[in-house]
């Protein structure tokens, strides 16, 4: 387990369950989890938030797929844990997002090889998750496996953040937030850190 700026017992409670801690204070969880990949000493990897969950299963099915030769590695469907209009309407944006990609991402699972062979997750502070999803999907073309997504089991997407700073918070961040965005899709990224903080990194509820 990598902690992260924990201000609460995580890294405790994690110890006293048997976890290796490993202790991370970048503000960018790309390489919050490289760190923890290259700390891992198991044959598989597999990604998820300290906050989420993974339904029962998922270990199992992850490990058939990748012992089936056929994938180089995948993602999982998300779900939140509850579900109100703004909240429906992130799920459907995300799962338009992976239908038209086919780029997974939620829990991330390979075996630790390939995050080895591609470099790990891509360095970046938002997004590095369908950039990574990109990777691994190339690295398996080039060696005849697909890039997967779990059929049996999902990833429950904690709504903690949105209990606390309301259901909208994503979609009007993105509204308020505008111009900053459309910006960068030309180049100027001005602005665009102080929104990551915002959006992901500043909060510690």
């Amino acid at each position: 387990m990598v902690c992260n700026r924990c201000t609460d017992r995580t890294a405790e409670l994690a110890a006293e369950n048997g976890a290796r801690v490993v202790f991370n204070e970048d503000r960018c969880i790309a390489r919050v989890r490289n760190a923890g990949i290259a700390a891992a000493e198991g044959d598989i990897i597999i990604t998820i938030d300290c906050d989420n969950r993974m339904t029962r299963g998922t270990i199992k099915e992850i490990v058939g797929l990748l012992e089936s030769g056929r994938y180089i590695g995948g993602g999982a469907p998300i779900r939140f844990e509850r579900y109100s209009l703004p909240l429906f309407l992130n799920d459907l944006l995300c799962e338009a997002g992976f239908r038209l990609t086919g780029l997974y991402c939620g829990i991330f699972w390979a075996e630790k090889s390939t995050f080895d062979a591609v470099g790990g997750f891509e360095d970046l502070r938002a997004m590095e998750d369908a950039a990574t999803a990109k990777k691994l999907r190339a690295y398996g073309r080039a060696h005849g496996k697909g890039y997967g997504c779990l059929k049996e089991n999902h990833l429950i997407n904690s709504t903690r953040k949105y209990d606390d700073l309301g259901d909208w918070l994503y979609l009007r961040l993105i509204f308020e937030n505008a111009g900053t965005l459309f910006k960068a899709a030309f180049g100027d990224k001005a602005g665009l850190d102080a929104l990551f903080d915002k959006m992901f990194y500043d909060y510690n509820g």
